[in-house]
């Protein structure tokens, strides 16, 4: 279904000059549907950065070894831009260049003047990162394509896809010889150790219903909405030939389908290889246990993120990597996974708040200020960190207690990149009708995804011990207008339905001289 989601945005993005899907929206939908997609996408957008900018601050403090491998993509990345572009050198060898220093740096991470360093950047808090990491997202969102963002999240992917391997090579050595020794110089079992269901009296005390409420969670590995902004936002715009959309749309949404498979196996079955736990060393059931045995246990951000890069860690190590060189690994590659969609999310938020200005009139000063790439960026990271920087309900602001509120958006943003993904489908459903193309499996995932997510959002909001109950109304304002936008989006869907089969929407009008196309990745649309 993911898959097919990515590809159908990516496709309909390049038949209509490489425009979002807010954009053609607009066109194939209704003239509202424009206004009211670009709405939902900038509540999406403010959610994710604030969300993720939350999630590398936490990963650099509770994996110091991550800080600098993260920090030298960027020059590298500056780099391999220069050359590229400007000088047309082959990439071969900066990227076999780029991918060897990272992976230097982790190594020599936890050791010397490096670890020094990196030791005394975890100390900041967390709100200090979140300010660090928004104010590159500037630099990232502003500069062009080429010099920072395309590669760095292209040796990025290098970085990814290289630890993929290595996590898979180690999953089958573990499957096939164990895992490293814990004790003496038996190998550990790899098996799942996770049960199959913990339903009725062995469900978790505290824990919501598996149904609607398996379908918001993050589950990019199966469906995300925040692809179909990548597809049509950046992907599209960047892309040599629409040949290549369906290896690129449809085939990276299956690698990340294999990667959230890995990531399973790591929570589920790497855990019972050995995790240290409150000083003690635990394996089988009973490291499972201690990271999910309860829900309040398993609901932090470091639970979760532990229980993968451990997991995970363990696969590495049964490779007879170290321990340290293997967590360290692991912490480097959520973090830069994280920091891909950050400065992606930052550029597509700057693009969303420039179209908004646009739609909403270019006679009003105000809005024309937000028209220009500075104006539009500084807002963008401005209402981020005032998302991010909210206190946990109830608690006094300060920088303790900075960004604690703004991770409990996390719920939300798993509903909200849900109900995206319906709408995407939607307006990808109704490019097909207008040309007569068969749509059921479309339509089928289109009402799953816009049901289902919206109902688990309505029960988190009102139910007992609910959003509203605990006075949470930082995710009750998003929750509410999310799904008020969405219902608006629907009821114009329904009411242009019956009367745009077989009817081509207008055609885009004539391109005009644009002086940043270039650098913002070949296209003016």
């Amino acid at each position: 279904m993911g898959a097919v989601h990515d590809f159908g945005a990516l496709a309909v993005s390049l038949r209509n000059r490489g425009q979002t899907v807010g954009d053609v929206a607009g066109r194939v939908l209704a003239p509202r549907a424009r206004l009211l997609f670009l709405s939902i996408l900038f509540m999406a957008l403010t959610i994710v950065l604030a969300i993720f900018g939350l999630v590398i601050a936490s990963v650099f403090r509770m994996y110091p070894s991550a800080i600098f491998p993260c920090i030298i993509q960027i020059p590298i990345a500056i780099a391999i831009g220069t050359l590229i572009h400007k000088r047309g050198s082959n990439m071969l060898i900066p990227c076999i260049l780029a991918l060897l220093a990272m992976y230097l740096s982790v190594y020599f991470g936890n050791s010397g003047l490096l670890n020094s360093f990196n030791l005394a950047l975890s100390k900041w808090s967390i709100i200090t990162w979140v300010i660090v990491l928004l104010i590159y997202c500037y630099i990232a969102s502003v500069l062009p394509v080429w010099t920072l963002l395309q590669p760095r999240d292209f040796i990025n992917s290098l970085q990814l896809l290289s630890s993929i391997g290595l996590v898979m090579l180690g999953l089958i050595v573990a499957g096939i010889w164990g895992g490293q020794p814990t004790s003496g110089d038996a190998r550990s079992h790899l098996e799942i150790i996770a049960p199959a269901a913990r339903i009725g009296e062995n469900a978790p005390e505290g824990a919501p219903w598996i149904f609607p409420f398996l379908f918001i969670t993050i589950a990019c590995g199966a469906i995300s909405g925040f692809h179909c902004l990548v597809s049509s936002g950046t992907t599209s715009k960047q892309i040599s030939s629409e040949k290549d959309a369906q290896f690129i749309g449809f085939g990276s949404m299956l690698t990340e389908g294999f990667l959230a498979v890995l990531v399973i196996l790591a929570c589920v079955a790497g855990l019972g290889l050995g995790t240290d736990f409150n000083g003690k060393t635990l394996v089988g059931e009973e490291a499972y246990m201690a990271r999910y045995g309860s829900w309040g246990g398993a609901k932090g951000l470091a639970s979760k993120i532990g229980a993968f890069v451990d997991g995970s860690a363990n696969f590495l190590k049964a490779l007879g990597i170290s321990s340290a060189f293997a967590i360290a690994l692991m912490g480097v590659f959520v973090a830069s996974f994280a920091a891909t969609t950050l400065d992606t999310a930052c550029r597509l938020q700057r693009y969303v708040i420039q179209e908004l200005a646009s739609t909403m009139g270019s006679k009003n000063n105000l809005f024309k200020l937000f028209q220009n790439k500075h104006a539009a960026t500084t807002l963008a990271v401005i209402l981020a960190f005032s998302v991010a920087a909210t206190p946990a309900p109830g608690a006094d602001w300060s920088i303790q207690n900075a960004g604690k509120g703004g991770l409990n958006l996390w719920p939300l943003f798993g509903a909200t990149n849900q109900l995206l993904a319906g709408l995407a489908f939607l307006v990808i459903l109704f490019w097909m009708r207008r040309r007569k193309i068969s749509l059921w499996f479309i339509l089928i995932p289109a009402v799953f995804m816009l049901f289902l997510p919206g109902m688990a959002m309505i029960i988190e909001l009102f139910r007992e011990g609910g959003w509203i109950k605990k006075g949470n109304y930082l995710l009750v304002t998003f929750g509410i207008a999310t799904l008020a936008l969405e219902i608006w989006m629907i009821i114009e869907a329904v009411i242009a339905w019956p009367k745009v089969k077989g009817l081509i929407e207008e055609p885009i009008p004539d391109l005009t001289i644009n002086s940043d196309a270039e650098n913002e990745g070949g296209r003016s649309c």
